[in-house]
């Protein structure tokens, strides 16, 4: 009979522990090779034997939030989240928050890498121009923007339209829904890396705007500035996740992150 090597039966432990059903491999189901080139950069064979993935239940509708989700706003209640001045204050409305002048929204709890959902809508009818048309953004680690914005036959400059890269780089294509849908974001964020106070790898995102890919790895070249170029200054290796409040009366619903682990190859 096929002995499992020590990685397996540690892989197994996890799942009993977890609760998760599990199958003892025999000869007859064997699924791993060990007579397979090495991987190079890892300790692992091609096709070897190596941690199985997590299983992890999705949850019934699109959009929604898995089941390994740290949920951040289910349209309940404000508690993930503080205000700028002590307690969150933004108003409650059909299962929304709405932007109310009382501050920018900060995570309790803080993030390295993670996979974001959320989904917003800008005030209908729309008022102002440009950057004065549904105002708002998320913010990684408390630096770093994807611009949220009315940019539904609106222009203003391109790298501060909806979806942007603010101050950096533009979104690949405009795919904004009128004002008053809902719209979603939804974003793998990989935060920068030090070795000291130096950077030795630049925090970077993935974007997808009601589906449509509008950033594919793209490195940030610094945290968020305005009107001025984008530097990088050492950090620790978690921060906030933070909803701007820049005046205008935004909705958002449905927020969640997946902490996510590094981007080296080493399992999760």
């Amino acid at each position: 009979m096929h002995k499992p090597s020590a990685r397996t039966l540690h892989s197994l432990l996890l799942a009993v522990v977890a609760g998760t059903p599990v199958l003892l491999p025999t000869d007859d189901d064997k699924v791993t090779y060990d007579d397979t080139p090495q991987l190079p950069g890892q300790p692992y064979k091609v096709h070897g034997d190596r941690p199985w993935p997590t299983v992890v239940a999705p949850a019934a509708q699109v959009g929604a939030a898995p089941a390994d989700a740290v949920v951040l706003f289910d349209g309940s209640n404000l508690d993930a989240w503080r205000g700028g001045k002590g307690e969150a204050a933004w108003a409650l409305e059909d299962g929304a928050m709405v932007v109310n002048g009382t501050g920018t929204l900060t995570t309790r709890q803080e993030f390295g890498d993670v996979q974001l959902h959320l989904e917003f809508a800008t005030p209908a009818p729309p008022q102002g121009s440009s950057q004065h048309r549904g105002n708002s953004g998320v913010f990684f680690m408390g630096r770093y923007e994807v611009q949220i914005l009315d940019c539904f036959e609106n222009r203003t400059y391109p790298d501060g339209q909806t979806a942007a890269m603010y101050g950096q780089y533009p979104p690949l294509v405009n795919a904004c829904r009128p004002a008053g849908e809902w719209q979603s974001y939804d974003i793998v964020f990989e935060a920068p890396r030090w070795e000291g106070d130096t950077l030795s790898k630049p925090a970077r995102l993935t974007v997808f705007h009601n589906g449509v890919l509008v950033h594919h790895a793209q490195e940030f070249l610094g945290a968020t500035a305005h009107r001025a170029v984008a530097r990088y200054a050492a950090h620790a290796a978690k921060g906030p996740i933070q909803l701007q409040d820049h005046g205008n009366p935004v909705r958002f619903r449905n927020i969640w992150v997946r902490e996510l682990g590094g981007y080296d190859g080493a399992a999760r």
